[in-house]
């Protein structure tokens, strides 16, 4: 299709292998290529999107950045300024189109919830999920917290296919903790708004519960979106269960970290 199209640009956004794979393509073709999202960094090169990101950066011939950490890593990766465009994030926009939609979601009715006495957690990363020991270290600090607050958990396939095999079948025994299949973007930006916080080791709800102003604790070491953590309401707090139990306990206190909406995260971006 792109031989045929012959398009004057390929725009590829994000991180995934599928992003890379439009750009190599592209590329190997002759045409030009524009990343959305580009120059994030998390400098761990066992994450797989870290590999993605660099690539696509090094091929791509305009880089669309969301934040000025991307902007510094592109510039000392050598790529000239002028191929350099900081536009904002595009993730914001989609949020902010969709706001009203997401005020009239009824998602806490269907599970009987009331705004800010419950949790909401994501995990899906191969780090997180794929070692049987750190997945069970994980269960067993995510119980602790069950006992303090409600805890519901949309369970990404890769992840129920990991608690599947190694016979976590127990948890669900856990009146506090709440496996849900994994929700529409409406009902999940409703139900992550209307949180006391979020757990999460997913890059892009590190964003969105900046933007929507609520607690974020990350389950990694590193992170790709600095921004999250030196202006928004994301904190790092790995995997150590006492240094996540002392955050969720801080929160449960009253000690948010509030933040700020981040530079050019107006709802722009795809204008910019």
């Amino acid at each position: 299709p792109l031989k045929m199209a012959r398009p004057a640009c390929v725009v590829v956004v994000g991180d995934v292998n599928s992003t890379l794979a439009a750009a190599l393509t592209a590329k190997k073709i002759g045409l030009k290529v524009a990343h959305v999202e580009a120059g994030l960094r998390s400098f761990d090169e066992t994450m797989p999107e870290e590999l993605n990101r660099v690539i696509i950066d090094r091929i791509s011939d305009v880089l669309f950045t969301t934040e000025a950490s991307a902007n510094q890593n592109l510039a000392h990766e050598g790529v000239p300024r002028a191929r350099i465009h900081f536009v904002g994030k595009v993730m914001i926009d989609t949020l902010r189109m969709n706001r009203s939609s997401i005020g009239r979601s009824k998602v806490l009715d269907s599970f009987s919830l009331r705004p800010r006495t419950y949790a909401v957690l994501t995990l899906h990363r191969p780090a997180n999920v794929d070692d049987q020991a750190m997945l069970e270290d994980l269960m067993s600090t995510l119980q602790h917290i069950a006992r303090k607050i409600q805890v519901i958990f949309p369970v990404h396939p890769r992840t129920r296919d990991r608690l599947a095999r190694f016979k976590k079948e127990k948890l669900t025994e856990l009146k506090n903790l709440v496996f849900v299949d994994p929700l529409g973007y409406i009902d999940f930006m409703h139900l992550m708004e209307k949180a006391r916080f979020v757990l999460t080791d997913s890059g892009g709800i590190q964003e969105e519960t900046t933007a929507l102003k609520v607690p974020c604790l990350t389950l990694r070491d590193t992170t790709e979106r600095p921004v999250t953590v030196t202006i928004g309401t994301n904190s790092i707090v790995g995997r150590e269960r006492n240094h996540i139990l002392r955050a969720v306990e801080n929160i449960l206190k009253g000690n948010l970290k509030r933040g700020r909406i981040p530079p050019r995260w107006d709802g722009r971006a795809a204008m910019r």
